[in-house]
């Protein structure tokens, strides 16, 4: 079985056929799937779908591309964080990508979420664009290690996914590790330690080959196990086995 450790069930692109979605879910042997929040204004959507269906999970928190709103605060994270499906703080961190200018409000927001992490013992869910070192920094400066979390959608550097794994953190590997020119993450996907890695959609963003610029799905998840077996030289259960086994290590997720 394969766990989505990643995916926003709740966007529009998914949500408006939640049943065919998670049907191709059990079709394709892919038994959980964390639902990750952005924003608080759509926290209750993302908590909603976790309380209905037993083998969904909530993440609460804002994604470091939302400007211009109310910044959430540690405490208030962290009591979001209290409801037993909400398994995670995030996701957050930083985009350095998308958004220029002065980016300190990025960076404070980055520490609220990690204060709030501590404050609740859960993990952290985090993004990183165009800024490692940054996001490095922080986590280091803010204690993240005390309670470890995911680098999710990783794209970075191999020296980059060794210094976050010493932080206590895992990789998670999208979609993107099927695409033909990522040739520097799949140098990672094949080095790292299969005791450290996760699997992830991002859906409805990134679907893999062979659905490359379609909706991505849940379902789609086997694709990336699929290819870090091939990459490494193992068969796909293997992985399915280790990711499965990493998400409810970290996580404490209850299973089914």
């Amino acid at each position: 079985m394969f766990i989505d450790s990643h995916c926003h069930l709740d966007f529009p692109d998914l949500s408006s056929n939640l049943d065919e979605v998670l049907g191709k879910m059990r079709e394709n042997q892919v038994s959980h799937a964390l639902c990750v929040s952005v924003n608080l204004e759509d926290f209750p959507r993302v908590r909603a779908l976790a309380e209905a269906h037993p083998n969904l999970f909530a993440s609460v928190g804002v994604h470091p591309d939302y400007e211009n709103l109310t910044e959430p605060q540690a405490a208030h994270l962290a009591s979001l964080a209290g409801h037993p499906k909400v398994i995670a703080i995030g996701e957050t961190g930083l985009d350095y990508f998308r958004l220029k200018g002065d980016l300190e409000w990025q960076r404070e927001r980055f520490r609220q979420h990690i204060r709030a992490a501590r404050q609740c013992g859960k993990p952290l869910i985090v993004h990183t664009r165009a800024a490692a070192e940054d996001t490095l920094r922080i986590m280091a400066e803010e204690g993240a290690d005390k309670v470890g979390g995911v680098m999710h959608c990783f794209t970075e550097s191999w020296d980059v996914a060794q210094r976050a794994i010493e932080m206590n953190f895992y990789i998670s590997f999208s979609g993107i590790v099927t695409f033909k020119n990522a040739v520097a993450l799949k140098d990672v996907a094949r080095r790292i330690e299969l005791g450290k890695a996760l699997i992830e959609t991002d859906s409805p963003y990134l679907a893999p080959v062979p659905h490359r610029g379609k909706t991505n799905q849940p379902a789609f998840v086997r694709y990336v196990a699929e290819e870090i077996a091939t990459l490494r030289g193992i068969a796909v259960h293997e992985v399915a086995e280790a990711t499965s086994a990493n998400f409810f290590n970290l996580f404490k997720a209850a299973k089914i």
